[in-house]
């Protein structure tokens, strides 16, 4: 499949993600719930995770009805953490406009993450192949990205973290996710478990590819294409690929750089760590293990059948690509 053709079956699987989303049968009352969960679902999100459900799905030839359910349970999962990272990390945009937090207060974001993740446990549920599976492996993923999270709190501001901590982190918070919706895919196909254990990996390599890049996009990415704030991570004294690369390439230079530019506006800071991390060659080595992961992600695509491995090897491209 050409490039063009792939892109607009993509954007086709979003489209319905999007229909569906807006059509949820959401009560209207209480307000004080339905109105930041529903604001929290109308984001500009690019839906990678629900795509890629679909993705697998189509190449094990899932019952097309019951990929919807669980695409919308990735979907809204994923939303719950969205809502309840942004307030934990004081984050204040998300897809453009101001976080559920931010618009509302913190005790209106943990209710409205609540009932997010309990339509997601609602919608896994209306899976009726392997039914019992599914759940098992959405729950299983939903506390992993939790373990990751307690590990990127904890390791705020603690200068002993190497690389080894962090891609055991982003393992957890970002690869768990993607490599459930890989899996979701095989267990909607009836796929054996051997087949569902290299559709974990190929998830949780994507999940750490996709991660360092956006450690990098936080940097280097233009603030409105990605629709957040850029440098929030570094500043909150979160460890990236790109702080702990250069705490360990030169630790008194990466210092003295953090100092110099903490008492500047933040896009005099974003300029000065750009410029540092291109110099000291940080940047490269970020790129390169990114490059790194996503070469296992073309290694791991084997497990897919063809004809559809053709369609998920260009949105591995894409993800590859993107810019925000």
């Amino acid at each position: 499949m050409d490039t063009e053709s792939a892109l607009r079956e993509i954007d086709a699987f979003r489209d319905r993600i999007n229909a569906a989303l807006a059509q949820l049968p959401l009560p209207k009352e209480p307000d004080y719930l339905y109105t930041p969960v529903r604001y929290a679902l109308q984001g500009s999100g690019k839906r990678l995770r629900p795509i890629l459900v679909f993705l697998s799905s189509q190449a094990f030839g899932a019952d097309k009805e019951e990929v919807l359910s669980a695409a919308l349970a990735v979907e809204l999962l994923h939303n719950f953490t969205l809502v309840h990272d942004d307030m934990m990390d004081r984050d204040e945009i998300r897809h453009s406009k101001p976080t559920v937090y931010r618009q509302w207060d913190d005790s209106t974001a943990i209710l409205a993450g609540d009932g997010l993740f309990a339509w997601a446990q609602e919608f896994i549920c209306r899976v009726k192949t392997n039914t019992l599976p599914a759940i098992c492996a959405f729950n299983k993923a939903a506390l992993m990205v939790c373990e990751g999270q307690a590990y990127d709190k904890e390791f705020e501001a603690n200068y002993t973290i190497g690389i080894d901590q962090y891609l055991t982190m982003i393992e957890k918070k970002t690869g768990a996710l993607l490599a459930l919706c890989a899996q979701l895919g095989g267990i909607l196909g009836n796929q054996e478990d051997f087949i569902l254990q290299r559709l974990y990996s190929f998830g949780i390599h994507l999940g750490i590819a996709f991660q360092i890049q956006d450690d990098l996009l936080e940097i280097y990415g233009d603030s409105e294409t990605l629709g957040k704030g850029q440098g929030s991570d570094i500043i909150a004294g979160k460890q990236t690929a790109l702080t702990i690369l250069a705490r360990r390439t030169s630790p008194k230079r990466w210092q003295s750089a953090l100092t110099n530019s903490a008492s500047k506006p933040i896009e005099d800071q974003l300029i000065s760590l750009k410029e540092f991390f291109t110099e000291i060659g940080v940047y490269r080595q970020v790129v390169d293990l990114a490059d790194k992961y996503f070469t296992l992600v073309d290694r791991d695509l084997e497990v897919f059948p063809q004809p559809g491995r053709g369609l998920i090897k260009q949105f591995t491209d894409m993800v590859a690509r993107r810019n925000a």
